[in-house]
């Protein structure tokens, strides 16, 4: 175990006993020390990852009721958020599509279609990462593009000039290009990233807001194809360019990768089907419950439709073959549901003890610009989100944001919905997410390239959400 970890082990809990000891820190509001002693523990063990940042989220369970904040009937109910359940169906989707090969064999199609031209290349790659990020996890989209990316690179290593400055851009543009497009492809669904979602449950459950799937979509999608396109320039025309390369042998590395898998089979077709069939629903829900009225059909509803349909259609009835069994589970992330969970908890207390009202009244007697604080929000959640897990930062945050946006009179979803967005911008450190961390492992890509193109595509998501904070969200909400 390293240092930071042993000094955030025992950290966490001992800033927790001497602020719960300390005078009310709040005047006036009874559990305010409780709940700020409670995620002073969780921040310091989220940061440090002194235990599982799964772990951590269940430390409300224990600490809210026997602290007197909330019951544990209260504080249990939000581990079992419809919000929880709309994530564990997209979760089960997404384990179908890996498990059948599905989601591979859509990224070499859409890497096959774009053209073998370098930049075309790294152009399909991106495209390729982003479309299957939107449906399963960053981490799950990297780790199938990986292997395809480093055969194409082997190419160039193998061939008659050798591994050069061209050849290198190249690799760095293919490997940069799938761990951003990994980040920036999660942003356009609610289920693409963890985030999203625990911003959508925390509406949902403190301030009965809803955000339906296609809301989201209709201002996620854009947003990520927008900086999807900023990426590619950045790093092709900009960064990384490499002029009079070739790659003719990059067609053969495809259409062999696609032999590998075969025709599309029976189980392949199935899987597509449900997929679409829920996306379909997912998009077109709010009219089917128009043309239908008390259907009452939700996210959560069709979200865990497809994940029974899933179990339970067999296959093959004779043999009784299931797409997914219960043992398939084992490779669900539990671990991220009950993050969710926590972080729900947490912003309830935050919500009962008076916390985020406090916030709310000392911004509203401030006389903060609306849009100076929106740009330090977005800045500071960007930045910060490099080096904690965003899906921890954003169960922290997103009640104060929410505090701020009633103190500064605005509706918290104009200051939320940017704010948490930026979360998932994260270019610049290897350690700041999974894809980061899995293409620098692949030792074509040096910290300090990675932090070069980094920082300068933050910068530019800041501009964005700033723009989006500013005029695109007003419009839309």
């Amino acid at each position: 175990m390293g240092l930071s970890r042993k000094l955030g082990l025992v950290a966490g809990p001992l800033l927790f006993f001497v602020i719960l000891n300390l005078p009310g820190l709040l005047e006036g509001y009874e559990y305010a020390n409780a709940v700020i002693a409670t995620a002073v523990w969780m921040i310091i063990w989220w940061i440090t990852e002194a235990v599982s940042i799964s772990v951590t989220a269940l430390l409300p369970l224990i600490l809210f009721p026997l602290l007197k904040v909330m019951p544990i009937a209260d504080v249990g109910a939000n581990y079992g958020s419809p919000i929880i359940f709309l994530f564990f169906g997209g979760f089960v989707l997404a384990l179908a599509l890996e498990k059948v090969n599905l989601h591979r064999r859509i990224a070499l199609n859409i890497i096959r279609l774009t053209g073998t031209t370098p930049n075309r290349v790294v152009l399909g790659f991106m495209i390729a990462t982003a479309s299957l990020s939107m449906w399963i996890s960053n981490t799950a989209s990297t780790v199938v593009m990986l292997p395809i990316a480093m055969s194409v690179i082997g190419l160039l290593i193998n061939d008659a000039d050798g591994f050069t400055k061209n050849d290198q851009n190249f690799a760095l543009s293919v490997m940069l290009g799938i761990a951003f497009s990994a980040n920036a492809g999660g942003i356009a669904t609610v289920i693409g990233t963890p985030p999203n979602s625990v911003l959508i449950g925390l509406l949902e459950n403190e301030y009965n807001i809803e955000v339906s799937f296609l809301k989201w979509m209709t201002l996620g999608l854009p947003f990520s194809i927008i900086l999807l396109i900023i990426c590619y320039l950045v790093l092709v025309k900009w960064m990384f360019p490499n002029k009079e390369l070739t790659l003719a042998a990059s067609k053969e590395v495809i259409r062999e990768e696609l032999d590998k898998l075969g025709p599309t089979s029976g189980k392949e077709k199935m899987v597509l089907t449900i997929f679409g069939f829920t996306v379909f629903l997912w998009i077109f829900r709010t009219l089917i419950n128009k043309l239908i009225p008390g259907l009452g059909l939700s996210d959560t509803i069709i979200s865990v439709m497809a994940a029974v349909a899933l179990f339970s259609l067999p296959y093959n009835t004779t043999k009784g073959d299931f797409i997914i069994t219960w043992r398939d589970t084992q490779r669900l992330p539990w671990g991220i549901l009950i993050l969710f969970g926590g972080g729900l908890a947490l912003a309830n207390g935050m919500s009962v003890s008076g916390i985020v009202d406090v916030v709310s009244n000392a911004i509203a007697t401030s006389e903060i610009s609306i849009l100076f604080t929106a740009s330090l929000l977005i800045l500071l959640m960007l930045f910060m989100t490099e080096l904690m897990s965003n899906v921890a930062l954003v169960a922290v945050l997103a009640p104060v944001v929410a505090g701020i946006a009633i103190g500064l009179g605005i509706p918290m979803l104009y200051l939320l919905i940017p704010v948490t967005i930026a979360s998932s911008c994260a270019f610049m450190l290897p350690m700041a997410t999974p894809p980061n961390a899995i293409v620098f492992a692949s030792g074509y890509i040096k910290v300090h390239e990675m932090a070069r193109v980094g920082v300068v595509l933050n910068l530019i998501a800041v501009g964005l959400l700033i723009l989006m904070f500013q005029y695109v969200v007003p419009l839309m909400f």
